[in-house]
């Protein structure tokens, strides 16, 4: 079996939990998943908690609560805005606007024809 990496265009690279209680969340995920959470320190000086599988971050949780729990699936593309608009005139509906996070890359959030949650990321790793 191959392992892609995340910056694989198209693959599915990180996934992210949103929740109502993020410090429940995170130890569920331990003890059910067996993951490490460990904190990684992001550019503007905040923390972000990821799940890591062996000495790998697969994912996280965000720090921001939302009312129902959900994990959205992070899906790679050479360029965020120009796949954004894509899936816009496929029928998607946008969540959350293309923006950039220093340190990590560009992404923005929507709604698939079907309703189903996902997001877009270009990471800054993959710039020229």
């Amino acid at each position: 079996m191959s392992i892609l990496d995340m910056t694989t265009v198209g693959n599915s690279g990180w996934i992210g939990h949103s929740g109502p209680d993020q410090t429940k969340a995170k130890q569920f995920y331990k003890n059910v998943l067996g993951w490490n959470i460990n904190e990684m320190p992001m550019q503007d000086g905040s923390s972000y908690a990821a799940a890591v599988v062996g000495e790998t971050p697969i994912g996280g949780f965000s720090p921001m609560p939302e009312t129902d729990g959900n994990w959205t699936i992070y899906f790679t593309v050479a360029d965020v805005d120009n796949s954004l608009a894509a899936a816009v005139a496929q029928g998607a509906s946008v969540l959350q606007p293309a923006i950039d996070m220093p340190g990590v890359g560009r992404m923005a959030t929507l709604n698939d024809p079907q309703g189903a949650r996902f997001a877009l990321i270009t990471y800054e790793s993959m710039a020229s």
